[in-house]
């Protein structure tokens, strides 16, 4: 890719030019939208005389000026239409000759004059069908060409739109947020200026808390100042890229699915997700599934012989009745009337026929998990008598088998299926594997030497595909000229299915895919959340965006905050760290040796591995010519020449244990290591160098999982994603001080990232701010003095600002307010405990070097509906939050009695103290009740922690009283006489 400072059109994607003056063209003197003339020309012609992006209309002098010109340059655009294809733009002619010269004039070479000739010889030939299909058109009677003309400029329209959320709603909510602001800042003066003295310690741990809580509020909500929403129009998309009679020209996509152990993530689930996948609606040649078996499990690998063979029935089903969703177990489960809006007489008959087949099915797999339950001595054989090369699974070669493909088996119908592939990578002992990350990385290489799609969408394998169009979905924002130039990835929400009616633990994450995501989607784009995603896979190489300009060597032309000027930020930088100007300088340079082998078609293979070695692609790719030059074809595909047994071999080679070492995989390309949640780090390197993501959210969700509803497994679930934080937090990739060389992530998408990482040290402030009001029930004293009317107004003003800003947060989200409700008291649940233990863990492993294995978390639960809700299993994890139960309700007990005893000047005072402690209750209410389980059981070792030590520190605070001055021996004495009563 070469990077160029000249500004490019943006629907088009060529540079804008000039104008008389010498000077960039800029058609909108408002937004300074890039257009090219050319396109501005053609927008007048079709009768748009204002701008695509603000809707300002454009200057008249201008439309005057190009009116003149085209009647000066029709004479010329008709001598060019007779010597090139009709269809072809203007602009296209040019920048063949201006490539030319430029090679010429930089290199001053003629063998690169010859090769952009040789290459335009080609082109030219590739499009002399499209002359005679052009010629066969004019043949055809006008009547029928005017009606072929609304589905030509439907066509050309944008393939989506950005929806901004109504000023009416966004307005109110900027300005409470502004309010809150202000108000927070005249809430810490007073809390600051006016010490409670008589229990300092109680007020000082008080005000640190919250002035921690309100430093995460601001990194939570001013990166939801900008909320958009999005549309796509599949019907253009499909109008511009399959035409009847020609081949699809929709980009291929290849389908990542990763599994470890079978008998905690079930056959039968990775089974429905690889069917859903197999059956979406697209092109059967543009779909491959690779699914990555990281244990090596024979299980595994039997389940997918038995789900290929399945296929070639559920496939032809689902796309003759247009089932949705087309993962069987799923569609099967369904509660609705299946007769509804299916016409076709056989579609009961082969219904009921395929439901029986796919119980068949089931059955057959239950079997093999049922026969994998024991495993023999002598370890696993096949079929034909040979030991299964995976009999170890930390030491063992790599795998690939192609189940379904091209020239594999077809469906019952005769037709193409898309392709299906089990990849195990090569593990050996005293090789690193990075867990997912590197199995992802694993088929990265893998789908790039056999299918090499443009696109690459990964999934869990518990997630299935809810919406067979969900593809074509993110193909309108990839293959939009408009957009997708500069998008690494298209994120959709996490949706789930199996989650108790109530959400007891928050599961759904409804406040953060249906806030927090939308708010960053109108920044720079949504994180990556690590499943349900189409990534670019030239993003994941390592490479700029393409309409990204080259980093500037004095200062920036761009402001990092809004992204459009410099006016508002100071001019002078800092210099940069030698380790980000040396990974900038090796970009620019891979960035340069791409755009010299773009013709590598045209090359013999010695030129070929001369190029290669020459500039150092081995260094960053491994040594796999066949994958380097992969990674040269933005387009992707694989040459037609290519004998399938060498590609399987070379595949083979890219997965072995040790291709990694000494490459910048992990490091800058592909999926980040240095984390359990690689997600996170990926796409916040991608941001890092100026690509931008998009949230997409469709009304059928596109993709539907299943998340672990009891209580033990959430929190632990939970326990590993704060780990990670904690982890990039400690590391090189800290959102604090990575990536400010070049000013290409924004301010407030840094805020996010800086959110996301540190979220888990909010453990530690609420721990001690849960605590507090037992404390002041305990000992009497209170965090707060007697408040005076304007502090009054203060708290008042506090409460009323937080309770509109949800309230108006709520109304543009469309959030349900249970949800937001949920989602506070699963904040406190968490906070309490796995966030707390991560923090723990996470320096742990930082300063001794202890790490932290986590088994992952069970798929299937009981039989009984939700019944896995209702278990409980000991863990660790639960003993905090018990104790903090416990210590609130006896401080409540024992505040009333102090009451009751000083008589009615004491109710005053302990009305703050018990809305305090209540608020801590309602919080920790749901894990009450999943601590109680369905028959009320916990189990013994919970509650004999949690009273012991709850025991223990009531005695001793009331014992020790540290709050009272020791001198007033009297007061002391009067204290512990109340308490005790």
């Amino acid at each position: 890719m070469m990077e160029s400072g000249a500004p490019v059109c943006h629907t088009c994607g060529e540079n804008v030019g000039l104008n008389a003056n010498g000077e960039p063209f800029v058609a909108c003197h408002e937004c300074s939208f890039p257009v090219c003339k050319t396109c501005f020309e053609y927008d007048l012609k079709e009768g748009r005389k204002a701008c695509l992006q603000c809707g300002s209309p454009y200057d008249e002098n201008l439309l005057d000026d190009v009116e003149k010109a085209s009647g000066e340059q029709s004479t010329m655009a008709a001598q060019l239409s007779k010597s090139q294809e009709v269809g072809v733009h203007a602009r296209h002619i040019s920048s063949v000759s201006t490539l030319d010269s430029e090679m010429t004039e930089d290199n001053g070479n003629p063998i690169w004059k010859n090769r952009v000739e040789s290459w335009k010889e080609k082109k030219s030939k590739k499009k002399k069908p499209a002359k005679a299909k052009v010629d066969t058109e004019a043949q055809v009677p006008p009547e029928q060409q005017m009606e072929d003309k609304p589905a030509q400029l439907d066509a050309s329209q944008p393939l989506s739109t950005i929806i901004p959320i109504q000023k009416s709603k966004l307005a109110p909510y900027r300005t409470v947020i502004i309010m809150r602001l202000i108000i927070l800042g005249l809430f810490f003066h007073y809390r600051v200026t006016n010490p409670v003295e008589s229990a300092f310690p109680l007020w000082l741990t008080s005000v640190i808390c919250e002035i921690w809580f309100a430093f995460s509020w601001v990194l939570d909500q001013f990166p939801k100042w900008s909320p958009i929403d999005r549309e796509t129009y599949i019907d253009r998309l499909s109008a511009r890229y399959e035409r009847e009679g020609e081949p699809s020209e929709l980009a291929a996509v290849d389908f990542f699915v990763s599994t470890v152990d079978p008998l905690k993530e079930p056959p039968l689930i990775t089974a429905n997700t690889v069917l859903s996948i197999l059956a979406v609606d697209y092109p059967v040649d543009k779909v491959s599934c690779y699914v990555s078996d990281d244990g090596a499990a024979m299980l595994t690998f039997e389940s997918l012989v038995e789900t290929a063979d399945f296929a070639r029935k559920w496939v032809p089903f689902c796309k003759k009745f247009a089932i949705e969703p087309r993962a069987p177990e799923f569609y099967f489960s369904q509660k609705i009337d299946y007769l509804k809006d299916k016409v076709q007489p056989s579609f009961v008959k082969e219904r009921r026929a395929m439901k029986r087949d796919y119980e068949e099915f089931k059955i057959r797999v239950n079997a093999l998990v049922a026969k994998a339950q024991k495993t023999p001595e002598e370890g696993w054989t096949m079929q034909d008598g040979t030991p299964w090369p995976g009999n170890n699974t930390r030491d063992h070669p790599g795998m690939i088998q192609v189940f379904l493909g091209y020239s594999g088996a077809r469906d019952i119908e005769g037709n193409e299926l898309p392709r299906l592939v089990y990849v195990s990578r090569e593990k050996r002992p005293g090789y690193q594997h990075h867990k997912k990350a590197g199995a992802e990385n694993a088929l990265v290489r893998v789908s790039a030497v056999l299918t090499n799609a443009p696109y690459i969408l990964n999934l869990d394998c518990d997630h299935y595909v809810n919406n067979s169009k969900a593809v074509r979905e993110a193909m309108c924002f990839m293959m939009d000229p408009q957009v997708g130039r500069d998008v690494c990835y298209v994120q959709f929400p996490q949706r789930f299915d199996g989650i108790d009616r109530s959400d007891r633990y928050a599961n759904r994450n409804t406040v953060f895919f249906d806030v927090n995501m939308r708010g960053l989607d109108g920044i720079q784009g949504p994180v990556y959340v690590g499943t349900g995603c189409v990534f670019n896979r030239q993003a994941l190489y390592g490479y700029g965006p393409p309409s990204m300009p080259s980093l500037p060597k004095s200062s920036s032309s761009s402001c990092s905050w809004c992204g459009c000027c410099s006016c508002c930020c100071p001019s002078k930088k800092e210099p940069k760290d030698p380790s980000e100007l040396y990974r900038d300088a090796k970009r620019e340079e891979l960035d340069a040796a791409i755009f010299n082998l773009r013709e590598i078609e045209n090359y013999d293979d010695y030129e070929r591995s001369m190029l290669i070695s020459q500039t150092s692609f081995e260094k960053t790719f491994g040594l796999s010519s066949v994958f380097i030059e992969s990674t040269l074809m933005e387009n992707g595909g694989v040459a037609e020449s290519a004998n399938p047994s060498l590609l399987i071999k070379e595949a083979i080679h890219v997965i072995s244990c040790g291709y990694e070492e000494k490459t910048a995989w992990g490091k800058e390309i592909g999926w980040i290591y240095g984390s359990v949640t690689e997600d996170i780090l990926t796409g916040f390197k991608m941001h890092c160098r100026g690509w931008r993501s998009i949230y997409c959210m469709p009304l059928r969700p596109a993709f539907k999982g299943s998340a672990p509803i009891n209580l033990s497994d959430r929190l632990h679930q939970v326990l590993r994603w704060a780990l990670g934080s904690v982890e990039i937090f400690l590391s090189r990739h800290c959102p604090l001080w990575y990536g400010f060389g070049g000013g290409r992530l924004k301010w407030l998408q840094r805020l996010a990232y800086i959110n996301t990482i540190v979220y888990p040290f909010t453990s530690l402030p609420l721990v001690a701010y849960c605590s507090l009001p037992a404390i002041c029930l305990l000992t009497g004293k209170f965090i707060i003095p007697t408040l005076s009317n304007l502090a009054s107004v203060l708290f008042l003003g506090l409460f009323l600002s937080i309770i509109v800003t949800a309230v108006l947060e709520l109304r543009w989200s469309g959030v349900s307010i249970e949800d937001l409700w949920r989602n506070e008291q699963f904040w406190v649940i968490g906070g309490v405990s796995a966030h707390l233990f991560a923090v723990f863990q996470g320096f742990l492993k930082m300063l001794a070097g202890v790490d932290t294995n986590f088994t992952v978390t069970a798929k299937a639960a009981d039989d009984a509906e939700f019944g896995e809700l209702y278990i409980v299993k000991w863990t660790t994890l639960l003993i905090p939050p018990t104790t903090l139960l416990i210590v609130n309700m006896v401080g409540v007990v024992a505040g009333f009695s102090d009451a009751l005893n000083k008589g009615y000047e004491a109710w005053g005072p302990l009305f703050g103290k018990v809305f305090f402690s209540f608020w801590v209750i309602l919080h920790l209410y749901p894990f009450l009740k999943g601590l109680m389980g369905r028959q009320n059981r916990t189990p013994t070792i919970v509650v004999l922690w949690s009273v012991l030590l709850a025991s223990v520190f009531s005695l001793v605070w009331v014992r020790i009283n540290p709050f009272v001055n020791t001198g007033n021996s009297t007061a002391t004495t009067s204290s512990c006489i109340a308490i005790d009563c």
